[in-house]
């Protein structure tokens, strides 16, 4: 009885976590209709009117970040000025993204729009908290316009799929996609690499199965849950931009982001694997990511 009882209460602790998540984030639009109520807004999501509350929501998943994860975000200073193209990793769940977004906003006042999966706008009740934190479903032509309106635009290539399908390996599964390149040399932005130490240790996947691996192909939807919630060590890093070169083709584009995408630097293959081994355990391990929690000394 108590092996089972202790089995079934581990079980409950590593789904009741994210399903948390789930429920904040409602909870955080129902305050936004709150909001919006009492104050009789009706204003454009994205203007400034909003800002008052975008950095109350800012603030509470920044503490939950603090408290939950030992949040760090290093290399902010790599942002341009003016917009550019984020690219980033995809973990499981991609709280490392919402923390970031929460600090960049209360660090820089900085709003920047999110690239999503069609199957997020299919959410019910998630509306206007889509529309005032910035999430957009990511034409060419809306990223563009946001472009030239001065925004950060931030996409993960991978996206569900590789929230599902990747694993402690940190292997990118961006298969052929390479519009945000060509985007970035329509737009003549520069692309900012980023990426969060430990996401998929916090967040894990069950192991790629032939028949879920189906399902998402057929439908495009995630019907594989997420487990895991332990406190591990996050730490994102932002890499140096690469610029806009007009004489660089798309291919060649998609190809340098990939290469730094640990690092985010363009040195040669010793020097990456170098820093990966710094900064990422590979395979990554849950046990050791905890740990550094811990671990004062890398700061």
């Amino acid at each position: 009885v108590i092996i089972g009882s202790l089995t079934i209460s581990a079980i409950l602790v590593f789904f009741i976590v994210p399903l948390t998540i789930v429920f904040f984030i409602y909870l955080t639009n129902i305050l936004l209709l709150i909001y919006q109520r009492n104050n009789e807004l009706k204003a454009d999501p994205l203007s400034d009117v909003w800002n008052s509350v975008r950095k109350t929501i800012a603030s509470f998943w920044d503490i939950y970040a603090r408290i939950w994860h030992g949040y760090e975000l290093h290399g902010v200073e790599n942002l341009p000025e003016g917009p550019g193209i984020l690219v980033y990793y995809h973990g499981a769940i991609p709280i490392d993204y919402l923390y970031f977004l929460s600090r960049l906003f209360l660090w820089k006042k900085r709003l920047c729009l999110s690239v999503a999966d069609h199957f997020v706008f299919r959410l019910p009740g998630l509306k206007l908290l889509l529309g005032v934190t910035g999430v957009i479903r990511g034409s060419r032509e809306e990223c563009l316009a946001a472009l030239k309106n001065g925004y950060l635009v931030s996409i993960s290539p991978g996206g569900v799929r590789e929230a599902l399908f990747s694993d402690e390996s940190y292997q990118l599964m961006w298969g052929n996609r390479k519009g945000f390149a060509q985007v970035a040399l329509e737009a003549k932005v520069p692309i900012i690499p980023m990426y969060t130490q430990n996401v998929r240790e916090g967040y894990r996947m069950f192991k790629e199965r032939r028949f879920f691996r189906q399902l998402y192909e057929s439908t495009r939807l995630p019907f594989t849950p997420p487990y895991g919630g332990l406190p591990v060590k996050f730490r994102t890093y932002i890499g140096k931009p690469i610029p806009y070169d007009p004489n660089i083709t798309t291919e060649e584009l998609v190809e340098k982001v990939c290469k730094g995408k640990f690092l985010f630097s363009f040195q040669t293959k010793t020097a990456v694997q170098a820093l990966i081994s710094k900064h990422q355990t590979i395979p990554g391990n849950m046990w050791k990511a905890l740990l550094e929690r811990f671990d004062k000394r890398r700061k």
